[in-house]
């Protein structure tokens, strides 16, 4: 008898329920925020930079246009959130330069070459990047100045650690040296992922070109060093 009341008594005792979780206010606006950031993405992607207007990122958000105000404070400023996400040297490469940052003195050779070889996929491989740096090239615009202006500001931190040992190395300038090589990537990513063309009869949309470029990057970067000789 004693066994069946409690049987009786943990049936009777009744189950709690899972409590619901609600998105709450601030997990609704940071998915709203989103939703506009990726729109601006799908305006530039389908129908290009111009066309980055109120009534377009709120017809690919699927929102209001006046949610871009209220969480942005305009157009420039949501285009600008985008364009941070999407920054090459901000974004992508982030962890790895804050790494090398703690770590100054293991930057050698090997983690340039690293960096540059990154720098030169992403363009192949991301067509809103290769956009992005045409809308760059196309004129003044404050917002993308901005962009180009913090990007160097990483660079100079870079800089800041591995310069010194090629100053006053006769037939050594370290920074020209990488503004051509980033230029020679940049133009030759651009050039064939534009309409196809080689440069110097390489096509970098065949792999055999694509690592013919990245062993002529990495034979300068060694070369440099060497001619230093800073053994890193």
């Amino acid at each position: 008898m004693q066994n069946s009341d409690k049987d009786k008594t943990k049936k009777a005792t009744p189950k709690k329920k899972p409590r619901k979780t609600h998105s709450g206010p601030i997990r609704d606006k940071a998915r709203t925020k989103g939703r506009l950031v990726e729109a601006v993405g799908k305006v530039i992607k389908n129908k290009g930079y111009a066309a980055l207007t109120g009534p377009n990122i709120a017809k690919e958000s699927g929102l209001h246009k006046k949610l871009i105000w209220t969480y942005f404070g305009g157009i420039d400023n949501l285009v600008e959130e985008y364009l941070q996400q999407k920054d090459f040297w901000r974004v992508a490469e982030k962890e790895v330069i804050q790494e090398l940052m703690e770590a100054p003195e293991e930057i050698g050779k090997n983690e340039i070459y690293s960096l540059l070889e990154s720098q030169f996929k992403s363009l192949l491989s991301d067509e809103l990047l290769r956009k992005i740096i045409h809308w760059e090239l196309e004129g003044e615009n404050k917002v993308l100045r901005k962009i180009a202006d913090q990007r160097e500001e990483v660079g100079e931190q870079l800089f800041k650690i591995i310069e010194p040992e090629f100053l006053n190395v006769d037939g050594v300038d370290l920074r020209a040296t990488l503004a051509l090589q980033i230029g020679g990537l940049y133009y030759m990513a651009l050039h064939a992922k534009s309409n196809g063309s080689t440069s110097c009869g390489i096509d970098v949309n065949e792999e055999i070109g694509e690592k013919r470029v990245l062993n002529a990057l990495k034979e300068i970067i060694y070369h440099i060093y060497n001619k230093a000789k800073v053994k890193k």
